[in-house]
């Protein structure tokens, strides 16, 4: 990539009908400072390397565009790269630890990285973000590993680095990797007003409520024209010895009750293992949330992250048009996200 980042998001935007923000404008020439010193150095930048930022942390509110600009930056990179969902990349990481466990935590994190080097000098995390306590008390030690090797890292998230795992259990134990990641990335907000996502361009067609006769029929419908000619199979899939039933299979297309999803002991592994083998899915009964059901709701978040980071279009029935859709008080904030993604998703222009 050479040095016209800029530029090259410009005739981007164009080719895409885009509008040019100059919030995003701004991003991009920071995005490229951070290039050219992890990537450009001149001979004279070279001894300069050791201390330089490994990261970029792009941060703001929902559908403003985080994720199509470190796309764009990412897609223009040529070096050794992978993208990767935070929970997908926690989850190796502890089936890691599983297959080394005779081994000192130390040496274990050690050889991860050294693994994860092999595979690439640059990794992208899209919609980053701190739920578990078991990643919470690990990831200093992790991140520090991987800057120490000179892997690269950009992340978008909606909260700010000292925000992160806020008034999460042992907070204490996460505050080096806090002190890391300030330390060793270069943190920009995007701020831009309008949710891109809800724009009238992204008018959500597959999104059918309230929970009613009607809604059932023109899901049923639906779902009839898009399985036609698909052959029902049975699929069982098997998660570290667990079975899982998909009882509505049709070569790809999948059909789920909410309930199925998400009022089961399910979470991050077990989704991912279902869009391994889903093209569309369909989602029946998405119920209000609060603070009763919050443990769904959680599950849900994780869900449609998944189905997002791996463009998995989606059709769902919901309680409640999707503006309306109500929150556990606790999960208000990520759920903003989870509510512009279903906007995109169930979106004509989200392909089937």
């Amino acid at each position: 990539m050479q040095k016209n980042l800029e530029e090259k998001f410009r005739l981007f935007c164009d080719s895409k009908n885009l509008e040019i923000n100059q919030n995003q404008i701004l991003a991009i020439r920071k995005i490229q400072d951070f290039y050219d010193t992890n990537f450009n150095l001149s001979i004279l930048d070279f001894f300069k390397k050791k201390d330089s930022k490994k990261g970029f942390y792009l941060h703001g509110g929902v559908g403003v565009g985080k994720t199509m600009i470190l796309d764009f930056f990412f897609n223009l990179i040529s070096q050794k790269k992978i993208r990767l969902h935070f929970n997908e990349f926690m989850l190796n990481f502890h089936d890691f630890v599983h297959e080394n466990r005779n081994k000192r935590d130390e040496d274990i994190i050690s050889l991860f990285v050294k693994n994860l080097k092999s595979k690439a000098s640059l990794i992208y995390f899209d919609e980053f973000q701190v739920t578990n306590i078991v990643d919470a008390m690990i990831l200093g030690k992790l991140f520090h590993k991987i800057f120490s090797a000179n892997i690269k890292i950009i992340i978008t998230s909606n909260i700010m680095i000292s925000e992160l795992y806020k008034d999460g259990l042992q907070r204490d134990q996460f505050k080096p990797f806090i002190e890391i990641m300030k330390k060793k990335t270069n943190e920009h907000e995007l701020i831009i007003d309008d949710d891109y996502r809800k724009s009238k361009d992204n008018q959500s067609d597959r999104y059918f409520f309230p929970l009613n006769q009607e809604t059932n029929f023109k899901m049923n419908k639906f779902f009839r024209i898009i399985s036609k000619d698909k052959k029902k199979t049975d699929m069982i899939l098997n998660i570290k010895g667990r079975n899982f039933q998909i009882n509505q299979y049709y070569q790809g297309i999948v059909r789920f009750n909410f309930d199925e999803l998400c009022n089961k002991n399910l979470g991050a592994e077990d989704y991912l293992e279902i869009i391994k083998v889903s093209e569309f899915i369909v989602i029946d009964q998405i119920p209000q949330f609060n603070d009763i059901n919050s443990n769904q709701q959680h599950r849900f978040i994780t869900l449609i992250d998944i189905v997002y980071d791996k463009k998995i279009p989606i059709a769902v029935t919901a309680d409640n048009d999707l503006n309306e859709l109500s929150s556990a008080k606790s999960l208000k904030e990520p759920f903003k996200r989870t509510i512009s993604r279903l906007y995109e998703l169930t979106s004509s222009n989200f392909k089937l």
